[in-house]
Parts: structure tokens; sequence; C-alpha cells
């Protein structure tokens, strides 16, 4: 039997190449680089000004998740190698990991097996320090606001109704909600306050969706950060605070090159999560992928309901971007558990259980096809307990939508593992079939695109509002925000808001208790049933897997 060997020793076992030469093979000189260390660099956005953005688009996303997996960034990573090993010059966009969940539940992020980005160590930890200058950014404006009011409160603002939160890149629920500002008037106004984690945080949403540094200043000068005694909204650029935080994210906001265990060129950058934000990687990244391959491979986060929605009716919406493709990546071990199937339980053939969590993944496909009108391939992640007869009923389920499946062998195979795919994908592409369309128009009411994304996205009967979400709601479109876009928060373990709803539930309504504007990012955050901004550590968080030998060496990290 094979020796197991985890991520991180299959990505500190691989030969990476120096950063130069990945660049150089796709045509980006060495002058065109800051070098961090030996196998990262930033990119010089401004050196590809004249450069066409020439890529075909590909979009991987996912059925909804369970503890099983599903293995989308997996996926990814292979299909790039695929494209690749075909003879297709593949680029890579994707979303870079956040600590909170590289400590807690998730571990690494990286992609699996032999389809990884490398150095997989770390782009999971610091990195080039994105994260990091965000965080910084997000609470210079937090301290320049309560000093603005400690110093005379030139603007009125009224203490109670700041809405702005300080941010910190960990999983760390005490700091939910706080009281700070304690210990006399030296210190500040005591009020109520709280953290969200960085990933949450409108400084990730408009450094993700800045088209260059001079789009970042400007919206991080329209973020909404309080509201007057008049209950007028307060800006971060009234605050004098936007020059400042742009200086703070001038290097950030270059995109990272890294490569694949394979050395296909990976440009990660940017992560704000699905859940509870837009959960793509940065307009800025993708649209330099475009410029220097032939395809594009790109992810979003959580299932189709969330990263993939946000990322049509958000991302390619503002961006100007149109897909070509797009992948749905499931596994039989989690199809069987939207079935009923128990954890422990899934290595086990068992078709009725298969057949009744197929239709997750089939909503999910349709939505796809026929709300956002992208051509399909279901990639299949292969598992050495999946059998022939599982894998047939998978497709010919697939096939009753005139969608092909595609077996993926990547985690094990690499690059040759995800040929088939990336065949397949090639084929969506140059057939040309793509009608891209987000799911609702920007010329309707809030609650008119609520429900939309609830009942053609999530299939839901509707969406219904608390009574302090109508207001909010009735405020916002009276404060000119009501033709934005919106930014649904929702648990990413069910279509519905209750994640324990699992497979394709039907006759459910989605409950909106909080609205709230992200006028930079140019957003509406629309906060469901009992979602947070800032997760919490499981009872057994992934850190104390997580250890340094004496020499230095990372262990336990995935």
């Amino acid at each position: 039997m094979a020796e197991f060997k985890s991520d991180i020793e299959i990505a500190q076992e691989s030969e990476m190449l120096p950063i130069s030469q990945v660049a150089a093979s796709i045509g980006l000189a060495d002058e065109q680089l800051e070098h961090y260390g030996k196998y990262k660099a930033k990119v010089d956005i401004h050196a590809l000004a004249d450069r066409p953005e020439r890529a075909r688009l590909v979009l991987v996303t996912a059925i909804t998740p369970t503890p099983a997996g599903e293995g989308k960034t997996t996926t990814s990573v292979g299909l790039a190698d695929g494209l690749r090993h075909i003879g297709k010059d593949a680029v890579l966009a994707l979303r870079e990991p956040s600590l909170g969940p590289v400590f807690g539940v998730k571990g690494g992020a990286a992609g699996g097996g032999h389809a990884q980005v490398v150095p997989m160590e770390d782009i999971n930890l610091h990195f080039t320090g994105d994260f990091h200058a965000i965080g910084a950014a997000n609470n210079l404006l937090a301290a320049m606001l309560d000093n603005h009011i400690k110093q005379g409160n030139e603007l009125n603002i009224d203490p109670r109704r700041i809405t702005w939160r300080r941010a910190v890149d960990m999983n760390d629920r005490q700091l939910r909600n706080i009281v700070d500002g304690l210990g006399g008037p030296a210190n500040g106004m005591p009020r109520e306050d709280g953290f969200d984690i960085t990933v949450a945080s409108e400084v990730m949403a408009v450094f993700c969706l800045a088209t260059d540094i001079a789009d970042l200043k400007e919206r991080l000068a329209h973020m909404v950060v309080a509201y007057t005694f008049d209950q007028e909204p307060v800006t971060a650029g009234e605050l004098g605070a936007a020059g400042a935080m742009t200086a703070l994210l001038k290097d950030a906001i270059k995109p990272n090159l890294v490569q694949t265990l394979e050395h296909t060129p990976a440009l990660v950058h940017g992560g704000p999560f699905a859940n509870i934000a837009h959960g793509c990687n940065s307009v800025i990244a993708t649209k330099t992928a475009m410029k220097l391959g032939e395809y594009v491979v790109t992810e979003a986060g959580f299932g189709a309901d969330l990263g993939a929605e946000k990322f049509c009716d958000i991302k390619c919406r503002m961006a100007g971007l149109s897909p070509d493709a797009c992948v749905v990546v499931a596994t039989v071990r989690a199809l069987k558990m939207h079935g009923g199937k128990a954890k422990t339980e899934l290595a086990h053939e068992d078709l009725a259980a298969l057949e009744r969590g197929l239709p997750n993944l089939l909503r999910h496909v349709s939505n796809m096809r026929e709300v956002f009108g992208l051509p399909v391939v279901v990639a299949i992640n292969a598992f050495p307990t999946d059998t022939p007869d599982e894998l047939a009923l998978v497709e010919a389920k697939c096939r009753e939508l005139g969608v092909n499946v595609a077996l993926s062998e990547v985690w094990a195979r690499g690059g040759a593992g995800g040929e088939a795919l990336a065949r397949e994908v090639v084929r969506l592409c140059e057939e040309g079939t793509a009608r891209f369309e987000p799911s609702y128009a920007l010329d309707t009411t809030i609650q008119e695109k609520l429900d939309a994304i609830a009942r053609r996205v999530y299939r839901a009967d509707g969406v219904e509002l608390t009574p302090a979400a109508r207001k909010q709601m009735a405020a916002l479109e009276r404060q000119g925000f009501g033709g934005l876009p919106i930014c649904m928060a929702k648990t990413q373990y069910s279509f519905s808001d209750d994640q324990a709803l699992l497979g394709a539930p039907e006759g459910f309504t989605v409950t909106v208790r909080n609205l709230k504007v992200s006028a930079g990012a140019g957003f509406i955050v629309a906060l469901t049933g009992s979602i947070m901004t800032m997760p919490g550590l499981p009872k057994r968080p992934a850190a104390l897997n997580i250890d340094v030998t004496k020499d230095g060496k990372i262990t336990g990290l995935f």
C-alpha cells in the first residue's frame, strides 16, 4: 500500500521554480515583479495597462458544502494544471486563505494532494501581508472615528449609531460584542463596539472590487461608518481617513504571483468570505490573469448559491466580466450526506442516499445554466470509496439536464487527473453558448432584489423582513442606496437560512434580520438567519495540530 502523505508533506517535498521563471512563462519580465523571497512576488499592474484581456474565464463553484468535503479549490488547481497538460495556456486566480479557518475548523486553503498552490505554508499563513494591511486600514479608520468624537465631534456623530467595527483575522467569538472606551475621559467615550473577522470587513470587499489605486481610494472614502444625531450617514472621506488608509494598502493592492505544484502560474489575491461577504478574489487579480493567459480558472466560495451568485450578481456586474463556462464540483460522499447518510457511513455504497442527495447538485447546476446562462460541467472529485454504480447514477441524472460529468482525480494525480475535465471545459468555451446575465436587474427595489435571489437561486417561497430590517430598507432607499446589488449573508450549509435543511429544501422563507449599506464596496448586505460576521473556534481547533520543528519546519498544517 502506498504511503499516505498529508497536503503539507506533499507540498514540502515539491521542487518549486524561482518565481521569475514562472513569470517568464506568461510574458512577465523580472522588472515587472516585486519579489517577496524566491517563490512569491507581486505583479506591477501598471506595466500591463496596455495588454488586452484575452482569456476565456472559467468559474469553479460547488454543491452545498458538508463535513465530507467537496474540493473546490483542489479542483480549480487541478483544472488549471489539466488545461496546461492538453496544451492550453492557463492561469489561476484564487483567493488568499484567512487565518481564522486555518487555525479553526477548516485547515489550509491552498488546494490539496497533488493539486496545490505553493509555497503552501506561506500562502496559508502571513503570505505577503495583504490581510494584515487590510486589518490595519480597517482599524485606523476605527481609531480616527473614535478620536473625532473625543476631540469635539464636529460631524455631530451619534455614538449610539456607529456602524464601523474593528477587525482581526482570527476566529474569536469573545470579541463579537464588547464595551470599550472605559477608564475616564482621557480614554475616549464608553460605548458598545465589536470585531468582525478581517475577511468580513468592508475594506476587504473594497480591496477586492477596486480596479486600481484611484478607485480604491474613492471607494474607501464612500464607506459609511456612522450616522449623525439627525440620522444622516457619515463617511470615511468626511473623517479624512481615505488617504491614510490607501497608503496602508498601496502595496497590498498589487496581485500576488505564486505557482502550482506543476508550475502553473497562480494569482492569489484577496479573500472575502462567501457566507458573510462576496466570496471572490480581487477584480485586479482576475483581470491581470486574463491579460496573461488563454484560459483563466477562478473559484467562488462555498456553494453556488453563495459564492457563484455573488460572483455573477456583484463581481461580474461591477467589473464587466462575462464567464465562458462553469464547473460545479461535487463528491459522491457529500451527496450521500445530503441524502441523510451519516459521515461515519460514507465509505459504503448507498444508491438510495445518493439519489436523495442528488437534487442538491441538480439545483445548483440548473441555477448556473438557467438563471445565469452559463454552460456547465459537473466535476466529481474522486474518492477511492466511490463505486461504479454510484458514479453512473450521478452521470445519468446530470445527463437528463443535458450536462456532462467529468471524473476529477486531481488530488491523487495532479494535472493528469484533470485532463478529462479540462477537455470538457475547452469544449464548452469553444462552443460559445454562454448567455451570461445576473439574476436580477439593478433598477428594482431592495425587496424585489431580495425576493429574486431567494426565489430564483434558493428556490424559497420568498423573503420575510423583520420590522427592524423593514425600517432599515426604507432608510436605505430614502438615502439613495436602493439601486445597489445585494450581498446575502447566509449559512453556507443550506439553500435556506437554516443550516439543518440539507439537500434541496422547498416550502421555506428566508428571514432577513438586518440590512446595512457597504457604500464603498457598492452593495447592500442582508444578514439572514443567525449568520455572524465573527466566527468562533470549534471544540477542537486545527491550531492544536500545528507545530514547528526545531529546524523551523511547520507541521500539521492540513
